[in-house]
């Protein structure tokens, strides 16, 4: 038998340099569990944020100067529970104007089966002062927390 070895595929995330929120940013969340907080969702090191509280939340970033983006990286996590998420993409040029959807995208969560979403989108968006993703964890209204593994943008 012939073999040779071939380079492993490369993580999408990994290649990619992203905008460092601790120094360009503030982030407001509607809630969070302690031990989970939000800075672990954004710089990808950790296990991710996770609500204290279920229902619908919100992850808000407020730019400090208008941004250019042209990537946003996000992977939802959860082996735990059967149900429908929804998330919600929108921006806005300045702080308390009028949002632009930039997608909405259900996602059906099953234990031993569908367990982690990976969403990956191109984008073009100009002088970005608000980027905000809103998660209703279950659609049929149960008492569910949103859980967020990683939230990037480049």
């Amino acid at each position: 038998m012939r073999k040779s070895l071939i380079a492993p595929i490369s993580d999408p995330a990994s290649d990619q340099v992203w905008l460092d929120m601790d120094r360009i940013a503030s982030v407001e969340v509607t809630s969070e569990q302690p031990g989970y907080p939000i800075e672990f969702a954004l710089t990808g090191k950790s296990r991710g944020w996770r609500a204290a509280n279920p229902g619908t939340q919100i992850i808000r970033m407020i730019f400090d100067r208008p941004q250019t983006l042209r990537r946003i990286w996000l992977v939802f996590e959860d082996s735990e529970n059967a149900r429908t998420q929804e998330f919600v993409l929108r921006w806005s040029r300045v702080q308390e104007s009028s949002f632009r959807e930039i997608l909405r995208q259900p996602w059906n969560f099953s234990p031993g089966g569908s367990v982690r979403e990976n969403e990956d989108y191109t984008v073009h968006l100009l002088e970005v002062g608000i980027l905000e993703l809103i998660i209703v964890p279950d659609k049929s209204g149960g008492d569910v927390r949103a859980s967020l593994r990683s939230f990037r943008v480049a």
